[in-house]
């Protein structure tokens, strides 16, 4: 396996736009914020690298990795769909689904920023399907890119905080809500249909 093929910039700008259309770190502000205020911190580091591996490990054997636990990919982001539908409700009703969340720890921002936020279900079927087209080099220098932008997102919460306000907040909260909720309800039809059939 050649993982260190051709730099293309060409290739490099469009998996990178890819991914960060997909991984949408801030259309995440608001569940970057409600994650904080559930665990009382982020680790901004260990997401980003908790992140990154996950990503990376998916580009090089993605399929390969799914299929020893006898998951197929359709599967994967029927899954992850749910997930983002539940956190999706949460924003848009105010309820509490995730309460384990609650409970301050190194892994309280691991789940669910890391995964399905980051490194979801989107972002692994959009690597599987660049891999196809591009070199995984480029794709790999995409994944960096994209994940000095998580980190620097993630750094700077406290500050978007303060410049939203509990009243900005709120509305991204019920907005951004809404369209996680329309893009894991895309997710789980354009997945289930192949596990029907």
């Amino acid at each position: 396996m050649d993982i260190f093929g051709s730099i293309q910039l060409d290739q490099i700008l469009k998996a990178t736009m890819v991914l960060f259309a997909v991984v949408d770190i801030f259309g995440s502000i608001p569940i970057i914020i409600k994650v904080k205020e559930r665990s009382g911190e982020i680790h901004p580091g260990r997401v980003t690298i908790v992140s990154s591996i996950l990503m990376i490990l998916f580009l090089i054997g993605g399929e390969q990795l799914l299929g020893l636990f006898g998951v197929n990919i359709q599967s994967f982001a029927v899954a992850g769909s749910i997930i983002l539908f539940l956190m999706a409700m949460e924003m848009i009703l105010g309820i509490e689904l995730f309460k384990e969340q609650k409970k301050p720890g190194k892994s309280a921002s691991i789940v669910p920023l890391a995964f399905p936020i980051i490194a979801g279900a989107g972002s692994m079927t959009s690597l599987i399907s660049l891999h196809a087209e591009y070199e995984m080099s480029n794709i790999l220098i995409a994944i960096i890119i994209n994940m000095f932008v998580v980190y620097v997102v993630l750094k700077l919460t406290r500050r978007i905080e303060r410049l939203l306000g509990l009243g900005g907040i709120a509305i991204l909260k019920k907005v951004f809500g809404i369209v996680l909720l329309a893009i894991a309800i895309k997710l789980f039809a354009s997945n289930v249909v192949h596990l029907i059939s």
